[in-house]
C-alpha cells in the first residue's frame, strides 16, 4: 500500500523533503522522497535522547525521581521541561514543576546525569541503548553534540523507532505508557512557534496533543496523539487512535510555512488511513 497524501510535500516551499508513515508492526504504510537522506533533526532528537533515558532507568542506571539538574529537580523533571532551567542557558528561572519551560539546557543536563551514572559518553550510550539495536545505522548523534537538538537521522530510520515506540521491545510497554503520559498536570507554559498553552502538556520526553490550539499536528489527530517537532523543520507524531505514526524530514527551518502546511497533511494521511 502506498499512501496518496504523502506526495503533499511536493507543496512544501522546502529544496530537499521526505515523509513515511509506519504501524505498530513495523509495516511501512507508504513513503515519498528521498528517505534515506539524511537531515539535521533539531528538537526530534529529544524523543530519541528520552528514550535511552528510559532504557537507563530499567538497566537501574538511574531513577527518574532522583535528583538531576538544578536544586529540586529530578530526572523526571528534566524529561518533562520542568526543572526550571531556562530554554537554552543554563540558569533556572523558576522553581521545579511550577511551569512548563521548554529547555534544551534541560536535556544537555539530563545527557550529562546519564553520562555520569552510566560511566559512557551520553552519544555512546544513545547508539548501544537505542540506534544499534533498531537497526538505525543512518542515525547519529556525534561526540559531545547537544542530546537537545544535534541528531542527524533518516525518515526510514525514524520509522523504525516510532514503530518501536507503538510496540515496544527495548522497554517494558508499561514505561512507554508512562511516557505518553501527562506528568506534571495542569502545567502552563510556551510550545515553542505556538505561543501560550494553557495546560502545555508533555509526557517523558514526548509532547502531547491533548486539546492544545493551534497545533502542528492536525484537526483530526487525537488528543492522544504526542511526538515532537524540530526547529530545523522535521517532526514525528504517533497517534494510537489511528494506530500509525509519521515522520517528515526537510532541510527548511521551521516557520510560517511549516505552521500552515504541516496540520493540513497530517489530516490527509489520517484521512487515507482511515477511508
Amino acid at each position: 500500500m502506498s499512501l496518496k497524501s504523502l506526495a503533499l510535500i511536493e507543496n512544501w516551499p522546502v529544496p530537499t523533503a521526505a515523509a513515511g508513515v509506519v504501524r505498530a508492526d513495523g509495516t511501512v504504510l507508504g513513503t515519498h522522497g528521498p528517505t534515506g537522506h539524511r537531515f539535521p533533526l533539531a528538537s526530534v532528537t529529544k524523543p530519541l535522547a528520552a528514550y535511552a533515558a528510559l532504557v537507563a532507568y530499567e538497566e537501574g542506571a538511574i531513577e527518574l525521581d532522583e535528583p538531576a539538574g538544578p536544586e529540586g529537580s529530578t530526572v523526571r523533571h528534566l524529561l518533562a521541561h520542568t526543572s526550571g532551567l531556562a530554554f537554552d542557558e543554563h540558569r533556572t528561572t523558576s522553581a521545579p514543576g511550577e511551569r512548563r519551560l521548554y529547555s534544551n539546557a534541560g536535556f544537555e543536563q539530563l545527557g550529562d546525569h546519564i553520562a555520569k551514572a552510566a560511566d559512557i559518553p551520553f552519544a555512546e550510550y544513545l547508539r548501544q541503548a537505542v540506534l544499534e539495536p533498531l537497526g538505525m545505522t543512518s542515525t547519529s548523534l556525534e561526540g559531545t553534540a547537544s542530546p537537545a537538538k544535534d541528531a542527524t537521522s533518516t525518515v526510514d530510520d525514524l520509522l523504525r523507532f516510532a514503530a518501536e515506540v507503538q510496540a515496544p521491545r527495548l522497554l517494558d510497554p508499561r514505561t512507554v505508557a508512562e511516557a505518553m503520559t501527562v506528568q506534571y498536570r495542569s502545567t502552563k507554559g510556551v510550545l515553542p512557534g505556538y505561543g501560550h498553552q494553557n495546560p502545555n502538556d508533555w509526557g517523558l520526553g514526548f509532547e502531547i496533543r491533548d486539546a492544545k490550539s493551534p497545533h502542528w499536528t492536525g484537526g483530526a489527530s487525537s488528543p492522544r496523539t504526542f511526538g515532537h517537532f524540530g526547529q530545523s523543520g522535521t517532526f514525528l507524531w504517533i497517534d494510537p487512535a489511528a494506530g500509525v505514526a509519521c515522520a517528515a524530514l526537510t532541510d527548511r527551518a521551521f516557520g510560517p510555512w511549516a505552521v500552515e502546511a504541516w496540520p493540513p497533511f497530517t489530516d490527509a494521511v489520517l484521512a487515507e488511513i482511515r477511508g
